[in-house]
């Protein structure tokens, strides 16, 4: 819409400065000529002033102004506490009414914006930022923010913005709602494998007091409750089972009033770490082997060894006493009576029974296995005899049962088909092309009891066997020549990754499992591992965190005993519970505890200082279609611009000029004959 306005404007022919300083020269003669009385000095100082006049070349200017419509924000929240019933319908309403009133008001445009979902929460004032680059600030009216008030990105000082207009907020959602929620106040990173973890939790419920029932689950596995009191911070354990990522969550009751139940649950990912692990290796008699083992350990800076080695056995026909033989007395005692428990792992190399240990103290070692320890035997021709510890309580743990036969000669050992599944013996075969495996010249053979067996002589013949014992592991090799690999005899093999890995199953490693799951997700896809000795694993089921489920079937991941699945992950952020048979993992879409849903309940506490700092107002909406609107006024710019059930948008009056005609004020011919005149007339008063 184009207008007509004329405006007074001056082009001065000389630095105003100038103009000034003769101006006041002029009225300081006036003033004295006027206390003086002296003659013609009126006139001549009219003549100054008239000078003045036309130095600073005063015109009227008509110009032909287009009027610029002023601006107006909107700025609508669609993050996912906005999916609370009733919040996105009372936006969407008052975004319609916005739209209605621009849209009937020629010098108002509006420009949409929206908050969208982010890991750290409602980004509001990244999205009204990234709006107003947009916008010329002479020309924006106003910001209108329909939100349930829960902004993560506020700064302390909200006056700093200078955003130059009001910011008004429309408040969606009932404030006076009731919501229960579960809090971590505090939380470990870390934590001792096969250690408890402490948390503090707290419970918060806007609509009773009392106690509240809690649910646990490490790892999706089996619920454990407890009963806590709501509103106070509480003190948790939780087991911490496996080196890496143990996922605990935690689950409150629904309340008596619920905004939603998404907030009634947490989860902590504690990074389980080993302590140092305590290894004890008993080698029966000194041979060939002994330091191989004695060398495998301790390269890994994790495991603490305490290695005996006995030199000269008791039975032995030797006036010598025994005690000033050894370096050491061997502490059987202390060993498997007192401290058992403290080891991780326990390994008898080449040992036979003798009279060091009575029977006793085997059936303490095979109750240790049952409780959770691990054994590892590597057999050598002991084994297979008279004294064989297989006669012993230990029978009971042991995995194969030894013939009598000790088989010699040449043969390589071969992974079978379990060991090509089994992570501790997968990959480990040479590649085609490659040379095959140095020889060993010596088995112990025996009968496979149970486990699996993960290599084999040529014939058949178990060497490797692998078995879980009660809540405990064994496990036995059933050759003394595998020092041959370490030596790189006719190229030697794959000692040292294979036995660490041995001794890593045995102490509980979960990538190590012969049977797993575990999931994560990404670039919104999840994807789920499967390692199984089967042919084939059960489908793999999923709930997502809506509660939604799906089936899946999983597919070949190229390598033997390995599966996977691959599923869009597009839900909200939460937990994803999956199962596969028997065993269950947790993958986490997102944080593991979104600010987005730490607090559910409306307020208007949080944009309050941005709305008080740029001079608008807050109304409470509530919820629906027909939500309760506040008006929608013009006012002028440094007026007030809220009231009680109005918000103003200002009026910035802002043109561009399409044409202007310029018509001076002061011609210079009749300026001129003026100025002469006055000075002529001067000059005749004074001559008077």
């Amino acid at each position: 819409m184009s207008v007509a306005a004329t405006t007074l404007d001056f082009a001065p022919l000389i630095p105003v400065w100038a103009i000034g300083s003769l101006a006041a020269f002029a009225l300081v003669i006036t003033g004295v000529g006027a206390i003086r009385r002296l003659n013609g000095w009126l006139w001549r100082s009219l003549s100054v002033l008239l000078i003045s006049a036309v130095l600073m070349n005063p015109s009227l200017v008509e110009e032909e102004r287009e009027a610029l419509p002023d601006i107006a924000l909107a700025i609508i929240d669609r993050s996912d506490s906005m999916d609370i019933p009733g919040r996105r319908e009372a936006a969407d309403a008052a975004l319609a009414d916005l739209r209605a009133r621009a849209e009937a008001d020629p010098e108002l445009d509006l420009v949409e914006a929206e908050i969208g979902n982010d890991e750290n929460g409602t980004l509001a004032l990244d999205a009204m930022q990234a709006a107003l680059a947009g916008i010329p600030r002479d020309r924006l009216a106003g910001i209108v923010m329909a939100s349930d008030g829960r902004v993560h990105d506020m700064p302390e000082d909200a006056g700093a913005l200078d955003i130059g207009a009001p910011v008004h907020h429309l408040l969606t959602g009932d404030p006076d709602s009731g919501d229960r929620r579960l809090v971590i106040v505090e939380a470990p990173r870390y934590g001792l494998v096969n250690a408890p973890a402490e948390f503090v939790i707290r419970v918060e419920d806007d609509a009773m007091t009392g106690t509240a029932t809690l649910t646990f689950r490490v790892d999706g596995g089996e619920p454990q409750t407890a009963r806590i009191t709501i509103g106070t911070d509480t003190t948790v354990t939780a087991p911490i089972e496996h080196r890496g990522a143990n996922v605990i969550e935690i689950e409150v009751e629904p309340g008596r009033e619920e905004l939603s139940l998404i907030n009634n649950r947490a989860a902590v990912s504690v990074t389980g770490v080993r302590d140092r692990l305590r290894v004890l290796l008993v080698t029966g008699e000194p041979h060939n082997g002994a330091r191989t083992w004695r060398d495998l350990l301790k390269s890994d800076p994790s495991v603490d060894l305490v290695h005996f080695t006995i030199l000269r056995p008791p039975e032995a026909v030797d006036s010598t006493p025994v005690d000033e033989l050894s370096l050491i007395p061997f502490p059987t005692r202390e060993l498997f009576e007192e401290r058992l428990e403290e080891f991780d792992l326990v390994i008898f190399d080449r040992y036979r029974r003798r009279q060091l240990m009575p029977p006793l103290y085997f059936d303490y070692i095979a109750r240790y296995v049952d409780n959770g320890g691990a054994l590892l035997v590597t057999a050598g021709p002991p084994f297979g005899q008279a004294t064989s510890i297989y006669r012993s309580p230990l029978a009971a743990v042991l995995p194969a049962r030894p013939t009598g036969v000790i088989a010699t000669g040449a043969y390589r050992p071969e992974i079978t088909e379990q060991g090509a599944r089994h992570p501790v013996t997968a990959n480990l075969a040479p590649a085609e092309g490659e040379d095959p495996w140095g020889e060993w010249f010596r088995r112990i053979d025996a009968s496979v009891l149970g486990g699996e067996t993960l290599l084999q002589a040529p014939d058949g013949g178990p060497l490797l066997v692998l078995a879980r014992a009660g809540q405990g592991r064994t496990a036995i090799l059933l050759s003394d020549q595998s020092w041959l690999w370490a030596r790189g005899y006719q190229g030697g093999g794959p000692h040292g990754e294979m036995f660490r890995r041995v001794a890593h199953w045995l102490m509980g490693e979960p990538e190590l499992d012969e049977e797993r799951l575990s999931a994560s997700a990404f670039n919104g896809q999840l994807v789920a591992d499967r390692t199984t000795l089967a042919d084939a694993p059960p489908p793999l089921e999923l709930e997502w965190p809506s509660g939604r489920t799906e089936t899946l079937d999983m597919a070949s991941a190229g390598e033997p005993g390995r599966f996977t699945a691959t599923t869009e992950a597009n839900e909200q952020s939460g937990l994803v519970r999956l199962r596969s048979g028997e065993l269950t993992a947790v993958a986490a879409l997102g944080p593991l505890n979104p600010l987005e849903y730490a607090n559910l309940r409306p307020t208007r506490e949080v944009l309050q200082p941005l709305v008080r700092a740029t001079g608008g107002g807050s109304y409470t909406l509530g919820t629906g279609e027909q939500p309760d609107l506040p008006g929608m006024r013009r006012v002028r710019a440094g007026t007030d611009a809220a009231g009680r059930n109005w918000y103003g948008l200002q009026r910035n009056e802002r043109y561009i000029v399409r044409g202007a005609e310029r018509t001076p004020l002061l011609p210079a011919l009749p300026i001129l004959l003026l100025i002469i005149a006055a000075l002529g007339w001067g000059w005749r008063r004074e001559g008077q």
